[in-house]
């Protein structure tokens, strides 16, 4: 017999902890597909298009004018509400987004999982990745409304080198949604319910996560606590203390929210990893 070399070879993973990394760089244009669709597809068929990302977080700010800071009083630490409210509104869009949309993995792509093989992984990374298009528009607006309150009124916005720590805090951002959305994407092959816990617990994380309140605000020290181990607690408070001179930050906390999002993923991929080969029984 003539012998055959084969250019690809797949087999099982013997190991939980047996992750080609390799393999997903073999698939960047997989990759690639995958983040344009996503792109692509958003707003297709709709009227306004991609208007909508920025209908979406000035509604939203309106909204949180309306309710929190005109009903409520809620303290913005002395900063315009609109300025305010869009910096947590951004950030915190892009995590949610995230978050719903990887949780879905194995149940919206079922169909192509069972027919093809490549890595699992690339589809949530694709979320993830798509969505910083959606982040960078609307932060194009946060920063406008930023460049208006800065030339033309006398609001006491003051910027620092902390504001360099962007990309760092929209790094770990982005660990975190993508650990907790294959998380919860690998556990809801089995138990769907948790489709619907994740959209209830969305809802309240963002009341638990200084979003539409300044961490100076909260007065009770054990309340405090709980709120600094939530790690998107440091993350908001380390935007709005670079970009707008307001909020609290530590260097330990963002070390604290880094390390469990690295945590995370690491506990993510695992899981993941583990459910992919046998999630097509399930689903």
């Amino acid at each position: 017999m003539q012998n055959t070399e084969w250019t690809t070879v797949i087999k099982p993973k013997t190991s939980l902890l047996n992750v080609d990394f390799g393999e997903l760089w073999q698939y960047r244009d997989l990759y690639r597909m995958f983040v344009k669709r996503d792109i692509v597809t958003w707003y297709k068929q709709t009227i306004l298009g991609p208007l909508w990302f920025f209908i979406q977080p000035i509604m939203t700010t309106v909204m949180f004018m309306v309710v929190f800071g005109g009903i409520a009083k809620i303290s913005t630490d002395g900063l315009p509400q609109p300025l305010f409210y869009l910096a947590g509104i951004c950030l915190w869009t892009y995590f949610s987004e995230c978050l719903n949309q990887t949780s879905k993995t194995f149940i919206d792509n079922a169909n192509v999982f069972g027919k093809v093989y490549f890595p699992r992984l690339v589809v949530p990374m694709a979320t993830v990745t798509s969505n910083l298009i959606r982040l960078a528009i609307q932060m194009g607006l946060f920063f406008a409304v930023f460049a208006y309150y800065m030339i033309f009124t006398s609001a006491p916005v003051h910027p620092n080198l902390y504001a360099l720590l962007t990309p760092v805090l929209i790094a770990i951002l982005a660990g975190l949604a993508l650990g907790f959305g294959i998380l919860f994407s690998s556990l809801t092959t089995k138990y769907r319910d948790l489709t619907f816990l994740l959209t209830f617990i969305v809802q309240l994380w963002m009341y638990a996560t200084p979003v539409i309140y300044p961490l100076s605000t909260i007065e009770n020290p054990k309340l405090k606590l709980l709120m600094q181990a939530n790690p998107l607690t440091s993350i908001m408070e380390t935007f709005k203390f670079g970009m707008l001179g307001v909020g609290e930050f530590s260097w330990a906390a963002l070390g604290y929210s880094a390390g469990f999002a690295a945590i995370l993923l690491a506990v993510g991929i695992i899981v993941f990893n583990r459910i992919q080969r046998t999630f097509m029984d399930t689903v």
